[in-house]
């Protein structure tokens, strides 16, 4: 007899690995550093969740609240209940890994040129019908081929990497908050800064405890209606909202990034109160970076945006005052760069993933000395 978890792993290990050797990046050996593949999935106790009656858990990780069952497992599909004790499976088993420009993230207003150690774990808490990196957010760790990976080790091999920044990203940072909290905590002592690339849809205790050992936060902001998050995403609005929210109310650097979707996101409407919703909640000075979509996962059909869309949606940000507005995923768009918005001098210019900072220093304009917004320096605790 085997119990759920060894029949679902021996069911479905062998028969996914082939499928997921694209997915699996071993970078570290950038730093001399051989990595482990791990045997089995996690079985580290989660943080935030109840326990009751029947052995059953209920989830407060994040908005969903899942309430499960013993040996069942919540919707991310990496948080199982073992006989009333709530585990992570994906705790230190990490299935991507990769050095990337943190512009990549895309983080325009944080160390530019520098580069990000970057780590996800399989699952998500949505479903985005757009998703560009559903082989992972999508699937379950038996599913994927893993390394055994600890906090510790992996701040040492991001050091050896010699990346300023760990970047938790590609598929759900949320689904692995545990892991995410101690590597953070771990890379801070080596002086190496952390960044989560989420879509914010946590619930408020569990992301008070990870502000404090975060140094910036991208949210994938994906549209401004209830209806286009329940339908398109699998998720909520609201909670989203109010975690932008937070991170500014902490001092966490936030950045955003909407991914312009024709005939789903891209209304006038809904893209004007959207602008005027992140100055009014965010201030003007959050960088928004407005992405064209193509085509992917359950989304095929749809074309890609028109650039004149995007510019318009520009257009409106800009009208409603937000300072830092850019286009992202069309190749050389001049609004890539960073400009002064006191005196329209050119501060950082971009190409892709190259960068060039050339109208300023340590955050000062050098032609009207107006300070521009962001983390120049790789600082810890203030």
């Amino acid at each position: 007899m085997m119990d759920r978890r060894e029949f679902i792993r021996h069911s479905v290990c062998a028969g996914c690995l082939a499928a997921s050797g694209g997915v699996f990046s071993p970078t570290a050996r950038a730093a001399d550093v051989r990595l482990p593949l791990a045997q089995d999935v996690s079985d580290h106790e989660a943080l935030f969740y109840d326990k009751l009656d029947d052995l059953k858990v209920q989830c407060t990780l994040c908005p969903k609240e899942c309430r499960v069952a013993d040996q069942e497992r919540g919707y991310c599909g990496v948080r199982e209940n073992q006989h009333g004790v709530y585990k992570t499976l994906v705790y230190g088993r990490p299935c991507t890994l990769h050095v990337d420009p943190i512009e990549k993230k895309p983080l325009f207003h944080y160390l530019p040129g520098s580069s990000a150690f970057s780590v996800a774990t399989a699952g998500c808490n949505m479903e985005c019908k757009f998703c560009q990196n559903w082989d992972i957010s999508q699937f379950r760790p038996e599913q994927i081929r893993m390394v055994d990976l600890p906090p510790n080790t992996l701040a040492e091999v991001a050091q050896k990497a010699n990346s300023q920044t760990l970047a938790y990203t590609y598929s759900e940072p949320v689904v692995f908050y545990e892991y995410m909290l101690d590597c953070a905590s771990a890379a801070r002592q080596l002086g190496i800064g952390s960044v989560m690339i989420s879509n914010g849809y946590i619930r408020e205790a569990p992301l008070n405890k990870l502000l404090p050992q975060l140094t910036a936060i991208k949210v994938d902001f994906k549209g401004f209606s209830e209806d286009f998050y329940k339908n398109t995403c699998n998720g909520e609005l609201k909670p989203v909202l109010r975690a932008m929210e937070l991170a500014k109310e902490q001092g966490i650097w936030l950045e955003i990034v909407i991914l312009i979707i024709p005939t789903y996101n891209d209304s006038e409407t809904e893209c004007k109160l959207m602008a005027e919703w992140i100055v009014a909640h965010l201030g003007p000075d959050v960088p928004i970076h407005l992405s064209r979509f193509h085509p992917i996962y359950k989304m095929k059909t749809i074309p890609s945006t028109p650039v004149a869309t995007l510019e318009r949606i520009y257009k409106q940000m800009k009208d409603a005052g937000n300072h830092y507005v850019y286009i992202g995923n069309v190749a050389g768009h001049p609004a890539e760069n960073t400009v002064c918005p006191s005196c329209g001098a050119l501060l950082i210019q971009r190409l892709g993933y190259t960068t060039t900072v050339v109208g300023m220093e340590e955050g000062i304009c050098k032609q009207c000395q107006n300070a521009i917004p962001g983390v120049w320096k790789s600082l810890f605790g203030g």
